[in-house]
């Protein structure tokens, strides 16, 4: 008879078809081992080859024959790849959608149109190029400024593959695009209640690289509970950093937090720049219409010291009214009054958070020297609902309008529930990076946590 002829195919990197899909999937696993390759992936091309012999040299003998061959064969191929069988190319369902989008990703290599010395060749920190957190952190808003399109086969003008672990290369400023497979070799593994901004949270999928496999870098603590962290991440369409659930929203149990053995120490500069960076910068720097980086370095030193919980979508370049609370937050946990409190850093301000002096920010509630108020007690949800009318509704009603979410209401908040308190509600649970059932209108107990806040 005769055998089939096939014909082999170069997959687009943007077509969502299910074929394209599972080439591209295969085609990342066929890396050499000494590449970031995985064995299981070897051994499952090794058994793809044997069942493809044994179909060829059963069709001799018949169609019932090949017909038996090809049943006895493909569960030992389902267990080489721990997958199950593999899809045809020509009858795979495109793949089902995700609240996230995947993210496939290319190997290790060196930087587009540079020349290297092969990939991972920096395994040791004598080796590494020093960085300081803020570097860290600077990098990586370059791309979310850029908004730098996910690809997992083009380079952006630095040299950088334009996926999740080619935008911490570059973020790392490592001398070659990485992947999740070896990126662990740079740093050292810390607890997740040691994050500190250019951190990273890696997952690595060994099974499957292609399928969850994913890293993004710690930006700070949002609120003082450790539950959201600013993440800076390489996805689709294109980079982002958002307020993102610890440590994400997917597999969030297999994420393991590294520190990359070439940052230097704290939050502030490499010892080239430190005496340049600790020095207060001028009163001009902050205040309203100040937009600079001292600012976004306050923010930051800020969320280390326990004022995460001012930032909505944590610390940037622009000075808002997060910065002054939490300054001011931080000054009153030193005792201070008067103008030594007043939200707007001075030199001794500066020099307390840069040299890590003085109190933290106490806990929203805490009884400290910043008198603090206690946040009311979440109600319980049946107090929002259609037809409900309590001061419940009305509290929840004039805080949406204090924190800027009130354009819904015609006349003002009131005790009876209705569309427009639903319709801000919902504008404030999408300001925090939720979607789907978690921006529904609907307050829960962590959405009255951080609308009072």
């Amino acid at each position: 008879m005769n055998v089939p002829v096939f014909e082999e195919y170069e997959p687009a990197c943007d077509c969502p078809c299910g074929g394209c899909a599972e080439q591209r999937r295969l085609l990342a696993q066929g890396l050499p081992l000494r590449a970031g390759g995985h064995p299981a992936a070897h051994g499952a091309r090794r058994a793809l080859v044997l069942v493809t012999a044994a179909g060829v040299a059963l069709g001799a003998s018949g169609v019932g024959a090949s017909e038996a061959g090809a049943d006895a064969a493909l569960p030992a191929l389902g267990t080489a790849r721990a997958g199950g069988t593999a899809p045809s190319v020509a009858t795979a369902a495109a793949p089902a959608a995700e609240p996230d989008p995947k993210t496939p990703q290319g190997a290790s290599g060196p930087l587009h149109g540079r020349p290297s010395a092969g990939p991972s060749a920096n395994t040791s920190v004598d080796t590494l190029r020093r960085i300081s957190r803020a570097d860290i952190i600077n990098r990586a808003k370059r791309w979310v400024s850029a908004k730098v399109p996910y690809s997992m086969t083009k380079y952006w003008s630095d040299g950088y593959r334009q996926d999740c672990s080619g935008y911490v290369s570059m973020a790392w400023n490592l001398d070659g695009n990485e992947w999740t497979g070896s990126l662990s070799r740079f740093g050292t593994r810390i607890n997740r209640s040691d994050l500190e901004p250019g951190d990273i949270l890696l997952f690595h999928n060994p099974s499957d690289p292609n399928k969850g496999s994913h890293v993004t870098i710690f930006g700070g603590w949002t609120d003082y509970t450790h539950d959201y962290y600013i993440a800076y991440e390489q996805t689709k369409p294109n980079t982002r950093a958002q307020s993102t659930p610890m440590a994400y929203w997917n597999n969030s149990a297999g994420y393991v937090a590294y520190r990359y053995n070439g940052v230097t120490g704290g939050t502030g500069g490499s010892p080239a720049d430190t005496p340049a960076t600790a020095a207060f910068p001028g009163a001009k720097s902050f205040g309203p219409g100040a937009e600079n980086a001292h600012v976004t370095r306050l923010g930051e030193m800020l969320v280390g010291r326990g004022g995460g919980r001012f930032y909505d979508v944590g610390p940037g370049p622009r000075w808002g009214e997060a910065d002054r609370r939490a300054t001011k937050a931080f000054q009153q946990a030193q005792g201070w009054r008067g103008a030594e409190a007043d939200g707007l850093p001075g030199p001794d301000t500066w020099r307390y958070l840069v040299d890590g002096l003085g109190k933290d920010i106490p806990k929203a509630g805490a009884a400290g020297p910043g008198g603090t108020k206690a946040r009311p007690a979440f109600p319980g949800k049946d107090r929002f609902r259609p037809g409900k009318s309590n001061s419940h509704v009305t509290k929840l009603g004039k805080q949406l309008v204090k924190r800027g979410y009130g354009r819904h209401y015609v006349s003002g908040p009131g005790p009876r529930w209705g569309e427009a308190d639903r319709r801000n509600v919902e504008a404030f649970q999408r300001a925090q990076g939720w979607r789907g059932s978690a921006a529904d209108g609907y307050p829960g107990p962590e959405t009255w946590r951080r609308l009072f806040a």
